[in-house]
């Protein structure tokens, strides 16, 4: 992120720069058990996506997991869309900004581990639990 101008918002591409980064840090069993994810990083939610999850203000949703869980996946079912995991850049800008206790960097890798977690069929309480043991 050193790179970026100082006074200017981070872009989409400087976002998922800093996505590669946090899933690169993470230990390397979780990145081999994570297996075949994309990643992506848009400004915010497409107007389906917030309707289906009957959210009314684009800056309440971070990040999203989208496709089957491992835990639902079967060997007889046919071949699934590749899971995808989306980062949306300025609700996160948006809190990040709202925070000012953690770093952009932190930020981005705790909702990349947190959408992470849903691709293995967590819930988010599931998630929220296991954060506050780490944490």
């Amino acid at each position: 992120m050193s790179e970026l101008m100082v006074g200017k918002a981070p872009s989409l591409d400087d976002l998922a720069a800093l996505a590669e980064q946090a899933f690169a840090a993470l230990p390397e069993g979780f990145r081999r058990m994570t297996g075949d994810v994309v990643f992506q990083v848009h400004d915010f939610a497409d107007a389906e996506t917030l309707a289906a999850l009957e959210i009314e203000d684009a800056f309440e949703l971070t990040g999203l997991y989208h496709g089957v869980d491992l835990a639902h996946r079967s060997v007889f079912d046919p071949n699934p869309h590749p899971s995808m995991v989306f980062l949306y850049r300025r609700p996160i800008l948006d809190e990040w900004a709202d925070n000012g206790e953690v770093t952009l960097e932190e930020l981005v890798s705790h909702v990349l581990v947190h959408e992470i977690g849903h691709h293995f069929g967590l819930s988010d309480d599931d998630i929220d639990a296991i954060e506050a043991r780490a944490g």
